[in-house]
């Protein structure tokens, strides 16, 4: 049986994607997969994701150049979610310019504070095209 037939796809055919840092185990991010992209990204060795709001594929890194290179992919044991273990290349995973999309933290009275610094300004990386 191929992987895409132990996935557990949505209603939309999506399957949720976590990525992470190969080497240090930090959570860069987390995204959409169709089957398409799955399978390039397997084939191409670089994360590939499906953009709700734009609908159509995403290569990370297409326009601000931090690519992730696929080192592993596994699926968890409910098949609903995909972990791509990747090396993070520019250093950064998220749009907002930081090294990743988790950088508020949640105060136990569920106050937000921002924890990790902006390494490079979205307008540098993106224009008006923000992925």
């Amino acid at each position: 049986m191929s992987l895409t037939e132990h996935i557990n796809w949505n209603s939309d055919g999506l399957v949720a994607a976590i990525a992470q840092d190969w080497q240090s185990g930090e959570v860069l991010m987390m995204a959409w997969m169709n089957a398409e992209a799955l399978q390039l990204t397997l084939i191409e060795q670089r994360a590939i994701y499906y953009s709700r709001s734009r609908e159509k594929l995403w290569r990370k890194g297409e326009q601000s150049g931090n690519v992730q290179q696929l080192k592993e992919l596994r699926l968890d044991c409910d098949g609903d979610t995909v972990l791509l273990k990747v090396e993070q290349l520019g250093g950064i995973a998220c749009h907002t310019g930081r090294r990743n999309c988790f950088y508020r933290l949640a105060s136990a009275s569920g106050e937000l504070s921002i924890t990790d610094e902006v390494l490079r300004e979205p307008d540098d990386m993106y224009g008006d095209n923000k992925q």
